[in-house]
């Protein structure tokens, strides 16, 4: 370890005079690792900077971020490095690309795949390096180390598996369809719903549920009214049997008024058989009256 911490100063050492440089000490390395079912961090603190930190919300990939306690460093781009220890001679840094650096607490957010090739690098022993260069010849270069990085890794996987299988700004709307005339809930459906129950179940503030019901125009308006309401009757059934109060959702019939696609073809008229889902954060004292109005023919459009 001593070996390594010299040969980190020569290098530093190297470094034109106008460098800056922030680092944690070989010794006082640590990776902490922090989330719950909706986002994991795994951190490294940077001493007298902030710190560089991965983050991984449900339903997607890790993403890279800075963390700077105030403004150190200028504005304009940086470059993201995957840098090679200086223990390893022969080994040339992997140049990741630009980041924007903005203002505020967090500097710059990198793209997934801008983080998967740094963990990558973590494994292979290699170095998350920030290099900013300002408008006077100025270097600013920030860096962590992979000390410790695999037990934290191996941590913060063990938070990646108990994430949701999606987010709220996915998961808070769907689609859902019916084949044929059916009022139904199939397989696929069903899979749908779940994945919307979860999310609420795991998050209290998401708490109401607007259904609108719809048809193709295959039968009489009446009919096809009547079959909107019918389906998003199904998908409120499916919500009160899994626990959610019926005073919590609000449901709306529309027969074949709103199309998705134009009624010309099969594949048209089964995208329009369908009730849209949509979750909301909704204040208590805001709270929606429970309804079931239809809006055609009826005296409460929606």
């Amino acid at each position: 370890m001593r070996q390594r911490y010299l040969a980190l100063l020569s290098v530093f050492a190297s470094l034109p005079a106008m460098a800056l440089t922030f680092q944690t000490r070989l010794e006082s390395i640590e990776w902490t690792v922090e989330g719950d079912k909706f986002e994991c961090r795994l951190t490294q603190p940077i001493t007298d900077f902030g710190s560089g930190e991965f983050v991984r919300r449900a339903g997607e990939q890790a993403t890279f971020r800075l963390k700077a306690y105030n403004s150190m460093i200028g504005g304009g781009s940086a470059t993201l490095l995957a840098a090679a220890a200086p223990w390893q001679p022969g080994r040339g840094d992997i140049n990741l690309g630009s980041v924007r650096i903005g203002s505020g607490n967090v500097l710059f957010n990198s793209s997934q795949v801008q983080a998967g090739r740094l963990i990558s690098g973590l494994m292979d022993g290699r170095s998350p390096v920030v290099r900013h260069s300002s408008g006077d010849g100025r270097v600013s270069e920030i860096r962590l180390l992979p000390v410790k990085f695999s037990k934290a890794y191996s941590d913060y996987q063990g938070c990646v598996a108990k994430l949701l299988p999606q987010n709220f700004e996915q998961v808070k709307q769907s689609e859902i369809g019916f084949p044929g005339e059916g009022i139904d809930l199939d397989a696929q459906a069903k899979a749908h719903l779940q994945v919307m129950l979860e999310f609420m179940k795991a998050d209290p503030t998401v708490n109401h549920i607007e259904l609108d019901g719809h048809s193709d125009n295959s039968g009489n308006r009446l009919t096809n009214r009547e079959l909107s309401r019918r389906r998003a009757l199904a998908v409120m059934d499916f919500f009160k049997a899994n626990g959610i109060q019926e005073s919590q959702i609000t449901l709306r019939f529309h027969g074949e008024r709103y199309p998705l696609a134009p009624n010309k073809n099969a594949a048209n008229r089964a995208k329009n058989r369908r009730v849209a889902v949509r979750l909301e954060r909704v204040a208590p004292t805001e709270q929606p009256a429970p309804q079931a109005t239809a809006s055609a023919g009826s005296a409460k459009a929606s």
